[in-house]
């Protein structure tokens, strides 16, 4: 993983975000935008896939792991294709091997990576790169700056005017995102201390908080911390998963505000009425009435990302194992 990447200036961030904008716009012909990436840079394609999906009258969306992107060939990657690729370091192979399967089919390609020298920008036509690290601002990081180019594809595809409610929505984070962390930080560490024993952590969302509760599944619990999980779909939740519940099984589930939100109240409901340890976090407890209504339930997710970091450095402290220790990855070849 690249560690002395330099970080990048949100100028020039504001500067590859239009030009990416503008690569669009100029293919009129642009049918479909394929999301494509691995681990957590792939759940980060999902709440996209869902905002493009709701909102995009004339171009259909696809999120889809890069390596079945590649080996799946579909014959619909064409030069009517946008394909929008992430990696957070820019090396990870399967999405760089994807960027150039997708280049071979003249399909226009946007990479999304903290890293503007690594091999996934070299790979691409046009690259967004986010900051990273100490420094960082919450307005230009990935999942927030990839909302912000669906919002823009929207604008000139469809003569919305979503942009704006976006960008002053993630503007909102610099005086947000701390303050959130700061009133989660008790409960995360009741949570965490309660739980820190639990071998097994179900996670469980829907809509465009699904990303969310996928990522933490599988990369804060399974990857960084070792913990079994699945995420739970909460409208598959009743056609198998539930016979899994019981008074001691521990949920996390996640109650947003877009419009699946009764698909997730529902599977709540019977959660909590049959297991004791189930850990509900309700978007409506962001403050979020000041983010314009039309683009509220898809910014949510971004800020499930920023609670949900905070319960899993509170489960690493009470589990006396940080974040960054791994049996596998990046310690040998696979």
């Amino acid at each position: 993983m690249t560690a002395t990447a330099p970080f990048v200036d949100a100028e020039t961030i504001e500067q590859q975000l239009t030009a990416a904008r503008a690569a669009v716009a100029a293919r009129p012909s642009v049918a479909r935008i394929i999301l494509t990436a691995c681990g957590g840079s792939y759940a980060n394609m999902m709440p996209i896939e869902y905002f493009l999906d709701t909102r995009a009258a004339s171009v259909e969306s696809r999120a889809i792991n890069a390596a079945e992107f590649t080996s799946r060939n579909s014959s619909r990657i064409d030069a009517d294709t946008v394909v929008i690729l992430c990696s957070h370091s820019g090396t990870t192979p399967e999405t760089v091997a994807a960027a150039k399967h997708a280049r071979e089919r003249g399909a226009l390609t946007i990479a999304y990576t903290f890293d503007p020298a690594s091999p996934l920008a070299q790979e691409s036509e046009y690259v967004i790169a986010y900051q990273h690290g100490e420094g960082k601002s919450e307005a230009h990081i990935g999942p927030t700056l990839l909302l912000r180019l669906a919002a823009g594809i929207v604008d000139d595809r469809d003569g919305t005017s979503l942009s704006a409610d976006t960008d002053a929505a993630v503007a909102s984070l610099a005086e947000r995102a701390p303050a959130l962390r700061q009133a989660y930080a008790d409960r995360a560490n009741d949570w965490a201390f309660a739980n820190r024993r639990e071998e097994l952590i179900y996670t469980m969302a829907s809509g465009s908080n699904y990303g969310s509760a996928y990522s933490f599944a599988i990369c804060l619990l399974q990857e960084m911390q070792w913990v079994h999980s699945a995420c739970i779909h909460a409208g598959e939740y009743f056609h198998g998963p539930f016979e899994v519940t019981d008074v001691d099984v521990p949920f996390i589930a996640l109650l947003g505000l877009d419009a699946t939100r009764p698909v997730e109240q529902r599977a709540i409901d019977f959660a909590t009425a049959h297991s004791g340890n189930v850990l509900v976090i309700d978007a409506n407890e962001f403050g979020l009435d000041d983010v314009a209504e039309s683009i509220r339930g898809d910014f949510a997710h971004i800020l499930f990302n920023i609670v949900l970091r905070t319960y899993a450095d509170a489960l690493a402290d009470h589990r006396g194992h940080p974040l960054s220790v791994r049996r596998y990855m990046w310690r040998m070849e696979y």
